[in-house]
């Protein structure tokens, strides 16, 4: 079982930056992909960011690239979420999830490739 935890969230202006973090239980974090999701009111789950185990190979959606990057500590059980030059329509839930089968391949952007999830922190960004 992992526990998934994350923080970081709250509201800023169009045009600012948030840091969010997400701190993993367990003590083979370090062998599992993990995301990044969001899901804004009345629209489905939408793919982020991705990172693969090692922090070698990152994905990104289309529309946050060059703007947010995924890293991760896996000596301090933490993936990261750093989100610049953010903008309104960046307002959602993230969430935060790992792909329990340890060393998977990269490139895992859809919900269902993903095991656990954290409970989310809210991102609101105004105009």
């Amino acid at each position: 079982q992992v526990q998934l935890v994350e923080s970081g969230g709250g509201l800023v202006q169009a045009g600012g930056s948030l840091r969010l973090s997400c701190a993993a239980s367990g003590r083979t974090f370090g062998s599992y992909a993990t995301g990044w999701f969001r899901q804004a009111p009345g629209k489905e789950r939408e793919f982020v960011a991705a990172i693969n185990w090692s922090g070698e190979n990152t994905n990104y959606a289309d529309s946050v690239k060059g703007r947010f990057t995924i890293s991760r500590d896996n000596a301090k059980n933490t993936v990261y979420l750093q989100m610049n030059s953010l903008k309104p329509e960046d307002t959602a839930v993230y969430y935060c999830t790992i792909n329990a089968r340890p060393f998977a391949r990269s490139g895992l952007v859809h919900p269902f490739e993903y095991d656990y999830w954290g409970q989310g922190t809210q991102v609101t960004v105004s105009s």
